[in-house]
C-alpha cells in the first residue's frame, strides 16, 4: 500500500516516459549539446490575460531534482535503459540556465514566459514537470485576481481543498490564490507551508450532531467567541439567522462575528439577514457568503446591492471550472546555436532566444514586442535570469512581495481587459528582425507563403 504522493526524493520520475527514452537516444547518439526551450501559452478563448505564477516551485524542482538509486531500479525495471544511460541519471544535476518572467506579472499569448537553456538532456527531462506545475498555477492565480477584481473590496478566501483535482493541485490553489488577491484559505497545510492566513467556519454536520442549531451555535461561540461565523441554512435561513442572534444575546457576548449564507436565493437572503443583524444591534457582524461561487455570480451580487461582507470561493477557483487545461506548451527553439521552428498549421514557434518587452503609457501597459534576447527595442525586458548553471542568482521574493507584484500590475492592464464579460485579445507584437529571419528560415524550409504571426 502507498500514498502516492510527490515529495523530494521522488519527484524526478514524476515525467512522462518519452522524455526518458528521447533523453537514452539523445545519450546513445551524443547529442548534449546546448538547447533553448519555451514555454508559453497559445491563444486563449475565454481570458485576456494569465497571471503569472509557479516559478518557485519550478525552481525548487531544478535545484533539487535527483535519480535516486530506488528510482533507477525501478528504471532498470523496465529493460528500457542501457546501464550507461541509468548510470548517467545517477550522476544527473541540472545545471543550465533559467529566464523567466516574474511571478505576478501578467502575460499573454505566445509570450515565453519560462526560457530554459541547457545541455538537450536536462532540458527535456524537466518538460513534464514545468507543464504540469505551471498549468495550474496560471489558471488558479487568474481566476483568483478575475475574483478579485469583482469583489470590490470585499474579502475572498479560498474553500476549493476538497474538490480541487488531489492534493498536490489543492495545495496550489491556495498559493496561487493568495498571489490572486484572495485574503486566505480553509487549507491548513498550505498555511503552515506558504505562510498563508487560515480561516474556517463550521459545516452542517456540526449543526446536525447537536439537538438544535441554538446548541450549535452556543457551543461553537463558546470555544471561539471572537471567531464565531454561525452557518444559518441548514434549516430554514431567516430563522437560523435569529436564532444565531438569539444565541449571542443569551451569552452575554459583547461581539458577533458574523453569519455565513451557503445556499438559496442569496440576494434575497442576505438582504433581509442584513436587516435581521442590524435591528438586533450587530451591524458589525459580517454576511459570508459560501457556495458555488465564481467571478460572475459575485458581480452579479454586487450589482444588485447584495450586502455581502465576504466570500468563500471553492470548486470553481481550485479546479479553474470554466477554464480547466491552457493550451501551453514547451518548444525547441535552438539547438546547437542552430535557430529550430515548428510549422505546424496554428502551431507556429519562434526560433531562438528571445526576450518580451513590456511597454506602458501614462502607467498603463500598452504594448508587448517579442524579439530577439539582445535586440535593442524600447520597452522592459521581462525575462530575468533566474538559474545560472543550476544554481538560482537572484533573491527570490516572498509570497507577499509577489501578491503585492501582482495587485500593483493589475492596476496597469488597460480596463477592457478586466472585464469579464469580455474576450479581448492582447497579443505581442514580433518584432521586425525577428519576423524577417523566421519568414527566410521558413522559405528555406519549403514554405513559400509564411504567414503572418498572430
Amino acid at each position: 500500500m502507498t500514498f502516492g504522493f510527490v515529495n523530494k526524493e521522488n519527484m524526478s520520475l514524476l515525467t512522462d516516459m518519452y522524455e526518458l527514452t528521447m533523453a537514452q537516444v539523445y545519450f546513445n547518439e551524443n547529442m548534449n549539446k546546448t538547447a533553448i526551450f519555451d514555454f508559453f501559452t497559445r491563444e486563449i478563448k475565454n481570458r485576456s490575460y494569465l497571471l503569472n505564477a509557479g516559478l518557485e516551485q519550478v525552481l525548487y524542482y531544478l535545484e533539487n531534482m535527483r535519480f535516486t538509486q530506488k528510482d533507477i531500479d525501478f528504471l532498470k525495471s523496465t529493460g528500457k535503459f542501457s546501464d550507461d544511460f541509468l548510470d548517467f541519471l545517477k550522476e544527473f544535476r541540472f545545471g543550465g540556465n533559467v529566464y523567466a518572467i516574474d511571478e505576478g506579472e501578467f502575460v499573454f499569448p505566445n509570450e515565453p514566459v519560462i526560457q530554459v537553456e541547457a545541455p538537450l538532456i536536462e532540458a527535456q527531462i524537466i518538460e513534464t514537470f514545468l507543464i504540469n506545475t505551471m498549468q495550474i498555477s496560471m489558471l488558479t492565480a487568474t481566476k483568483a485576481i478575475r475574483c478579485y477584481n469583482e469583489a470590490k473590496g470585499t474579502a475572498l478566501v479560498e474553500f476549493g481543498l476538497r474538490r480541487s483535482h488531489g492534493s498536490d493541485a489543492g495545495m496550489k490553489a491556495a498559493r496561487n490564490s493568495y498571489i490572486g488577491g484572495f485574503l486566505g484559505t480553509s487549507n491548513v497545510l498550505a498555511g503552515e507551508k506558504f505562510g498563508i492566513p487560515i480561516f474556517g467556519t463550521m459545516a452542517h454536520s456540526f449543526i446536525l450532531a447537536h439537538e438544535t442549531e441554538e446548541k450549535a451555535f452556543e457551543n461553537f461561540a463558546k470555544y471561539y467567541p471572537k471567531n464565531a461565523i454561525l452557518l444559518v441554512d441548514t434549516f430554514d435561513t431567516i430563522k437560523g439567522v435569529e436564532n444565531a442572534v438569539k444565541t449571542i444575546k443569551k451569552m452575554g457576548l459583547e461581539t458577533f462575528k458574523g453569519i455565513r449564507l451557503d445556499s438559496g436565493d442569496i440576494l434575497k437572503l442576505s438582504i433581509e439577514a442584513r436587516k435581521i443583524l442590524d435591528e438586533a444591534g450587530f451591524s458589525e457582524a459580517m454576511i459570508f457568503v459560501s457556495g458555488s461561487l465564481n467571478e460572475y455570480k459575485i458581480k452579479e451580487l454586487l450589482k444588485n446591492g447584495a450586502p455581502v461582507n465576504a466570500w468563500g470561493v471553492g470548486t470553481e477557483l481550485a479546479v479553474s471550472a470554466d477554464l480547466p487545461y491552457l493550451d501551453c506548451a514547451y518548444k525547441l527553439v535552438e539547438y546547437d546555436n542552430k535557430p529550430k521552428m515548428k510549422f505546424s498549421p496554428g502551431k507556429i514557434t519562434l526560433p531562438s532566444k528571445k526576450q518580451v518587452f513590456r511597454k506602458y503609457e501614462n502607467g498603463v501597459l500598452t504594448e508587448d514586442i517579442i524579439g530577439f534576447y539582445n535586440e535593442k527595442i524600447k520597452g522592459e525586458p521581462l525575462l530575468k535570469l533566474y538559474m545560472e548553471k543550476g544554481k538560482i542568482v537572484c533573491d527570490m521574493p516572498s509570497l507577499n512581495e509577489i501578491k503585492q507584484k501582482a495587485l500593483k500590475n493589475f492596476a496597469k492592464l488597460p480596463e477592457n481587459l478586466k472585464d469579464i464579460e469580455k474576450n479581448e485579445k492582447f497579443l505581442p507584437k514580433i518584432s521586425s528582425k525577428l519576423q524577417d529571419i523566421t519568414r527566410e528560415f521558413m522559405k528555406k524550409h519549403g514554405i513559400l507563403n509564411p504567414p503572418l504571426f498572430f
